[in-house]
């Protein structure tokens, strides 16, 4: 049976920019495929993508079982034995069709032809994705027909590459930029700029808790350790302050050198929980510390601006204020009194277990002296 490319080809014109992920998009077209006539085994579309823990990611369509589970794949895939040499890698790096007569096969043949022919296929299809001057990622055609593909198939799904790989870069695209905008802003900050507030100025009042930490020590480790193990030593501390936040509905908006700034929304929940959510989160990151990783931690609950400020063409998505300079303020006291975790009365308040008055302070930029708490100590 013949099929005619043009079919799809124009189907994937029509329909391709509606659908909203790389899964859809894969799905469909294998089931598009089969409605026209192409003895379709498997079909698999995989994309690069930029991404902190993510270095490609692909959706696999079999006839037997539907759609399966995305595959993800972490960084140093290109080290990996099931990659080096496999038939992907060898599309990746000559930007040319690889095709493979399942029947024929020697040892030498990569694991990924002989896997794939234990489970019955017959002929392998690999192709690229350009896309200006990369290549957006790889379809990968199999059948299980006894002939394999006939060479109007192979003709056809040729014809049919070239219009799938702009609908993968869009999708690449897409996943960059929420890549980025989580990675390098948040899940909630990245959100918002990926919804258009990008605007100089474009600000909302929000109340909340907030966090901030310092790394103690910090000159004395870049002074005495090589400039690896301090990074190191900063990236650990960022990851149990992270975890901690996370786990607890808060939000680092920023590293600031060896400092972390978090909040807490009370818009998702009330002030109470959201100064417990802190506290929370500040015990469990206190408890992770080690020799090497020690920290002050201070809290504070009030008003924020939240929002872009910066120059014309360089902006921050930030919160400023009173309430963000006296959480500074409060953690500054620290060092100072021997104390890993300090908060303002405003949030003590909150807390159902009351923290102890551990006396009033001059701090800067405040008319007077404000009394600071710490959490009661365990008899």
């Amino acid at each position: 049976m013949t099929w005619n490319h043009d079919e799809v080809t124009g189907w994937l014109l029509h329909e391709g920019p509606a659908m909203p992920h790389l899964e859809a998009l894969t799905y469909a077209l294998a089931d598009r495929l089969c409605e026209a006539g192409v003895p379709l085994w498997r079909l698999r579309i995989a994309m690069r993508t930029t991404h902190p823990l993510v270095t490609a990611i692909s959706t696999i369509w079999e006839r037997e079982t539907g759609p399966q589970q995305v595959f993800v794949s972490p960084h140093g895939l290109e080290q990996r034995s099931s990659f080096a040499g496999s038939p992907m890698a060898q599309i990746s790096q000559t930007r040319a069709p690889v095709r493979q007569d399942l029947s024929k096969l020697t040892p030498e043949h990569h694991l990924a032809y002989h896997e794939l022919r234990e489970r019955g296929a017959t002929d392998y299809l690999g192709l690229p994705l350009p896309y200006g001057d990369h290549v957006s990622g790889i379809l990968i055609a199999v059948t299980d027909a006894p002939d394999g593909f006939t060479q109007h198939d192979v003709d056809g799904m040729l014809k049919v590459a070239p219009v799938v790989a702009p609908l993968v870069e869009v999708r690449r695209l897409t996943v960059l930029s929420k890549a980025v905008a989580t990675t390098y802003l948040g899940p909630l900050t990245g959100q918002r700029v990926l919804g258009g507030e990008i605007t100089r100025g474009h600000v909302d009042r929000l109340e909340a808790a907030i966090l901030v930490s310092d790394l103690r020590g910090w000159t004395r480790l870049n002074t005495e350790l090589p400039v690896e193990e301090t990074v190191s030593i900063a990236n650990d501390y960022f990851d149990i302050v992270d975890s901690a936040v996370r786990a607890h509905d808060g939000e680092i908006l920023k590293f600031m050198g060896d400092g972390v700034l978090a909040v807490f929304p009370v818009a998702s929940t009330d002030r109470a929980e959201a100064a417990r959510n802190a506290a929370a989160a500040a015990q469990a990151a206190l408890a992770r510390q080690t020799p090497d990783i020690q920290f002050g931690i201070g809290l504070h609950i009030g008003n924020v601006l939240y929002g872009n400020t910066g120059s014309e063409r360089r902006l921050d998505f930030t919160v400023l204020g009173s309430a963000v300079n006296l959480a500074a303020r409060i953690e500054a006291l620290c060092g100072e009194t021997g104390q890993a975790l300090l908060m303002s009365g405003e949030m003590a308040g909150l807390l159902q277990e009351r923290p102890q008055s551990i006396g009033s302070f001059d701090l800067k930029g405040l008319p007077g002296p404000t009394e600071i708490f710490a959490p009661t100590r365990p008899r």
